[in-house]
């Protein structure tokens, strides 16, 4: 069995259609969970802003209408076809790192380490991506928005403090 060498291209395309499909598949779940674990702690005796998981989806909807779950989607769209580009990319050249010949077999810790040596490279383009979202998917519907989308967020981050800014945690 010989070696199949993947063009990265097609590393891009795939990584890119699956990358996709996952953000709008799973977004409206990132934006109950951001707003879940950022909602206002409550003093005694005083009700909570949401009672859980179908509470935030309901009233999300209610308020912002099926729009609300995906606030916040832009930045991980754009950014998801370079990170699973780069994620695949990585991950093969990790592999050739490692191998003397492309018919050698890796071992699973060599496997892993190919797969952590991808995590580097997404990290670079995910950290921004990520702030962003979590600023864009905080923003209620009944409070004044500070940000009028993804590059409005980019752009005001960056004046406040630089590229610091934008990849702080």
């Amino acid at each position: 069995m010989g070696s199949e060498t993947v063009s990265p291209v097609k590393y891009f395309l795939s990584g890119g259609f699956g990358g996709i499909c996952t953000v709008v598949a799973g977004h409206p779940l990132d934006t109950i969970k951001v707003r879940l674990q950022t909602m206002p702690i409550t003093k005694p005796n005083e009700k909570p802003l949401y009672t859980g998981t179908l509470d935030c989806a309901k009233k999300t909807i209610t308020k912002e209408g099926i729009r609300g779950l995906y606030k916040g989607m832009g930045a991980p769209l754009v950014g998801v076809a370079p990170i699973f580009a780069m994620s695949f990319l990585g991950y093969g050249v990790g592999k050739k790192l490692q191998q003397k010949s492309p018919d050698d077999k890796l071992t699973i810790p060599q496997l892993f380490y190919a797969g952590a040596f991808s995590g580097i490279f997404t990290t670079i383009i995910m950290a921004p991506g990520e702030r962003i979202k979590c600023l864009l998917q905080i923003q209620h519907a009944d409070a004044e928005k500070r940000y009028k989308g993804p590059f409005d967020c980019a752009k005001q981050l960056y004046r406040e403090g630089g590229l610091r800014s934008i990849y702080k945690v």
